[in-house]
This record gives C-alpha cells, structure tokens and sequence, in this order.
C-alpha cells in the first residue's frame, strides 16, 4: 500500500516563498502605521498667526487602523477668540492674568513678555497649535499677537468632535424655541353653600 502526502509538494513550495513576502508585508505596515501620526517638519505648522490645524492624510486614517491608541493630549494654555477679545492695551499684569490664565513661558531675559502656547495633539495624528504673546511696558500691556483663534465652541468640537458638539447645539436651540409649557392643575369650582344644611 503507497501512502501519499496529504499536501501536494506544489502547494507546500508555494507557501514556503510566500509566508516571508507576507509577514514582511505585514511588518511594513506596522512599522508604517506606528509613524502614522508624525508629518514631515515641513508639515510642521508655525503658530504665530494664531491656531494652526494639521490634519492626517487619507493613507495614515487606513492605516491608523493598526496603530496602538492614542490619547488626546492637550499641553499649554487654551486662549478663545473671546477671551483674546477681553485683552486691551492699558491693562496691568494681574488683569491679563485673570484673563488668560498664569502664562506657560516667563523668560527672566525677557520679563516684559508672557508667551501663551497650546499644543492638541488628538490620537488620530490632528495637531492643532496656537499661541499668543503678550508683550508689557512699565507692567501694563503693551501689544499682543495671535489672532485667528478658535472659538470656545469651535474648540469643543474639535476635542469631543462634530456629532457631540451639534447635538449639544441643537438641544440649545430647542430649548430656546419651543419652552415647554407647564401643564395647569385644574381648579375645583366653589360649590355653593345652602343654607340650613349641615353634615
């Protein structure tokens, strides 16, 4: 009785050829995706204009898919377009203080000037950068630089994303629309009295 191999010695040679070619496909792609949320430094956006928004290409969202995860990570001092919009020329240092919080950069070379920068880095590789100088003289604001900052809305969505912050805007208007009315309790009609009766 001849006994034959349960697999043909074709198949087993076109195996041996291909399993190295996959799982070095294989290692490409993660070793790729890995990078997927790092730009090239000519990517890099300069945020002296105000808030800068880098987004990734459609390549890094396909392969995003094999990256570890990535959390939302927010560093510096988040300034709106309405707390820039709060800052004149005139005020002292503890005013802007107030406003916009304790400054992230003091340099002892330059004490007339408080640097603002923020940094959102989400885990999908989105950067968005901003930053705003303030420059003092005589301990009262002189200048100040970066406009083109995000509104605070505009800011939620981008951390929380578009779906969150429009239905948190469309139960705002709702509200504002159509108040609910509250429903009145009946009122019992006086039952007159006659005279003469008692119980």
């Amino acid at each position: 009785m001849r006994v034959t191999t349960a697999l043909s010695p074709s198949f087993l040679h076109r195996i041996q050829f291909k399993a190295p070619l996959l799982a070095g496909l294989v290692c490409a792609a993660l070793a790729v995706s890995g990078c997927a949320s790092r730009g090239a430094p000519a990517d890099k956006p300069v945020a002296a204009d105000g808030a800068q928004t880098t987004s990734i290409t459609p390549l890094q969202k396909f392969l995003w898919i094999f990256s570890p995860y990535r959390p939302v990570i927010q560093q510096g001092n988040f300034i709106s377009e309405e707390m820039l919009a709060q800052l004149k020329v005139g005020q002292t240092r503890e005013q802007v203080r107030f406003l916009l919080g304790t400054p992230l950069l003091t340099d002892i070379f330059h004490a007339e000037r408080w640097d603002y920068p923020f940094r959102l880095a989400k885990g999908n590789g989105e950067l968005t950068t901003s930053r705003v100088v303030v420059f003092f003289k005589d301990g009262k604001v002189e200048r100040f630089e970066g406009g083109n900052l995000p509104t605070e809305k505009e800011y939620i969505a981008r951390i929380a994303g578009p779906a969150v912050a429009k239905a948190k805007a469309e139960a705002k208007t709702e509200a504002k629309v159509d108040p609910a009315p509250a429903a009145a309790a009946p009122v019992p009609a006086p039952v007159p009295a006659t005279p003469g009766a008692t119980k």
